[in-house]
C-alpha cells in the first residue's frame, strides 16, 4: 500500500461548493446521505468501527471507505477526465464483489485492515465528495449519466448504513460489556398486541414491479403481471409473545415443523430462540439484547419478533397452520399503503408494538388504524419466493451488472424494509434478498392463508 504520506492531499468539499451545489436536487440529496452515514458513526469509537463480528458482516469503518469507492469507481474515475484517484491501492482494497473492476480481498480479512487510518479514510470521503460536487455543478462527459449513477450512488450508499447499524448490533452483542449504541429508554408499547385480523384479497392477475418514475433498482424491473390466487393477510406482524409460545410449544425440537436444509441447521447451530434472545439460568427469565440494550423479553411481549432466519420463519407459519407470503401477495397488500412506518428516522432503533386496537365509530368494533398494518419498517418480513430475476429482466450494463443479477440463485426475497431502512430508501415494490439461514439482520414475519375454493 502507499504509504500515507504519499498519499494525494485531502480536499473538503468547499462552502462555495457546497453553496453552488444547494439548488441542485441530486446534489442535495448526495451530501445529506454522505452526512447522514458519517452522523450515524458519531456514537461510535475507531476501535468500534474495526470489528467484523460475523461473516455476514464488516466493519464500520469499511462501509465508509466503500460507499465512497462506490462514487470514485463508477463515476468519477468514468466521467471526470481530470479526477486523480485518492490513492491507486483503494481502488482494490476497497472493493467488494465487482470481480469486473478488480480483484479484491476476501471479505473475512476486512477486520485487518487497522491502515489506512480512519483518519485517512474520512479524508477520502471528504476528497471524493468535493469531487462528485465539482462534477454536478460543472457537467462532465455525459451529464446525464453522471445524475443518474449518483442516485445510484445514494441508493446504494443508503443500503449501507442500513448495513453499518446492523452490524454493529452484533458487533455490540458479541462483546462481553453489550455496549449500548443508543441511549435512552425503549419504546417497547407494553398494550395488549390487538388480536391479528384476515385482509382478504381477490385472486387474479397482478400487476408486480416498478414501473413508475424515480429511481428503482434493475431486479424491482420490469413491471409485468403475475397471477396471484385469493388470500388474506394478517393484519400485523407477528409478535415475541407468539414466537414465544412456539418456542414453549417445542417448535424447536419438532423436525416436522422444519425445511430439511432448516432441520440440519438448528442442530448444527444449537437455535432455541432467535438471534439476541438470552435465557438467565439464575432467574430463568429471558431478555432481548437490542441497540439501547437489554431488555427484559415481558417488557418486548408486544413488539414484533425480529432476527429470524427463513427456515424459523417457515416453521413458525407450519406450527401455526399458515404460510409466509408469496412476494407477489405482499407487493399485492401494500401497493396502496404509503411507504411510511417505524424507519431510521424515527430513532427508536428497535421494533416497536402495532398501534393499539381502536373502536369504530360505525359498528363499535375493534380494529387496527389500517387493515393491514406495520407494512413498511420495523422488520424486513420474510416472503416464501425464491430471489430471480422477473421476466425480461435485464441486469445493468458493464461491472455495475454484477450489483444485483449475480445472487439470483439460494436467496429468499424479504420485503418492506426494517427499523434501520432510510425512509427515502423504501418502495412496495423493493426486493432485499438474503439466504435462508440469515438472522443477523432486522428479520420477521408477517403470516398469510391461502383460501380454499370452499372460502372464495
Amino acid at each position: 500500500m502507499t504509504p500515507v504520506s504519499e498519499q494525494v492531499a485531502s480536499t473538503p468539499a468547499s462552502v462555495d461548493q457546497i453553496a453552488a451545489s444547494a439548488g441542485d436536487p441530486i446534489a442535495r440529496q448526495f451530501m445529506s446521505v454522505r452526512q447522514q452515514t458519517e452522523r450515524l458513526c458519531d456514537p461510535l469509537t475507531a476501535e468500534d468501527m474495526m470489528v467484523q463480528s460475523c461473516a455476514e458482516a464488516s466493519p464500520a469503518k469499511w462501509h465508509i471507505a466503500h460507499t465512497t469507492w462506490f462514487y470514485e469507481t463508477f463515476i468519477l474515475s468514468q466521467f471526470s477526465p481530470d479526477y486523480r484517484p485518492f490513492n491507486a491501492d483503494f481502488v482494490w482494497l476497497f472493493n467488494s464483489y465487482y470481480n469486473s473492476v478488480s480483484e479484491h480481498p476476501e471479505k473475512k480479512l476486512r477486520a485487518s485492515f487497522s491502515r489506512p487510518s480512519l483518519e485517512a479514510i474520512f479524508d477520502y470521503r471528504r476528497y471524493v465528495d468535493s469531487a462528485v460536487l465539482k462534477l454536478l455543478t460543472h457537467g462532465g462527459t455525459d451529464t446525464e449519466e453522471v445524475r443518474s449513477r449518483v442516485v445510484l450512488g445514494v441508493n446504494h450508499e443508503q443500503q449501507h448504513q442500513e448495513l453499518l447499524i446492523t452490524d454493529i448490533k452484533h458487533a455490540f452483542w458479541t462483546n462481553p460489556l453489550h455496549p449500548v449504541y443508543a441511549e435512552g429508554e425503549l419504546r417497547t408499547g407494553r398494550e395488549d398486541a390487538a388480536p391479528i385480523r384476515w385482509h382478504g384479497f381477490e385472486g387474479g392477475l397482478r400487476k408486480i414491479g416498478f414501473g413508475g418514475e424515480g429511481f428503482s433498482f434493475d431486479n424491482e424491473r420490469p413491471r409485468h403481471q403475475e397471477y396471484v390466487e385469493p388470500f388474506e393477510m394478517a393484519s400485523r406482524l407477528t409478535t415475541c409473545s407468539e414466537y414465544f409460545e412456539f418456542m414453549q410449544s417445542g417448535g424447536y425440537e419438532r423436525s416436522e415443523l422444519w425445511l430439511s436444509e432448516g432441520w440440519d441447521t438448528v442442530q448444527a447451530q444449537g437455535w432455541r430462540a432467535p438471534l439476541y434472545w438470552r435465557l438467565d439460568s439464575n432467574a430463568d427469565e429471558w431478555s432481548i439484547f437490542t441497540l439501547r440494550g437489554n431488555v427484559p423479553l415481558n417488557e418486548m411481549r408486544n413488539t414484533p419478533v425480529c432476527h429470524v432466519s427463513y427456515f424459523e420463519a417457515d416453521a413458525f407459519a407450519r406450527w401455526a397452520g399458515k404460510t409466509l407470503p408469496t412476494e407477489a401477495e405482499w407487493e399485492t397488500a401494500a401497493a396502496n399503503v404509503p411507504a411510511i412506518g417505524n424507519l431510521l428516522e424515527s430513532s427508536a432503533w428497535h421494533p416497536l408494538a402495532a398501534k393499539p386496537a381502536i373502536a369504530d365509530e360505525g359498528t363499535g368494533d375493534l380494529c387496527n388504524q389500517a387493515d393491514t398494518s406495520q407494512l413498511f419498517g420495523d422488520v424486513w418480513e420474510w416472503t416464501r419466493s425464491p430471489y430471480v430475476g422477473y421476466p425480461r429482466f435485464a441486469p445493468l450494463p458493464g461491472a455495475l451488472g454484477e450489483y444485483n443479477g449475480k445472487f439470483m440463485c439460494n436467496q429468499i426475497v424479504l420485503r418492506g424494509g426494517s427499523v434501520v431502512t432510510p425512509a427515502s430508501h423504501i418502495r412496495a415494490t423493493y426486493r432485499n434478498f438474503f439466504s435462508a439461514a440469515t438472522r443477523w439482520q432486522f428479520s420477521g414475519i408477517r403470516l398469510t392463508k391461502t383460501l380454499s375454493p370452499a372460502q372464495r
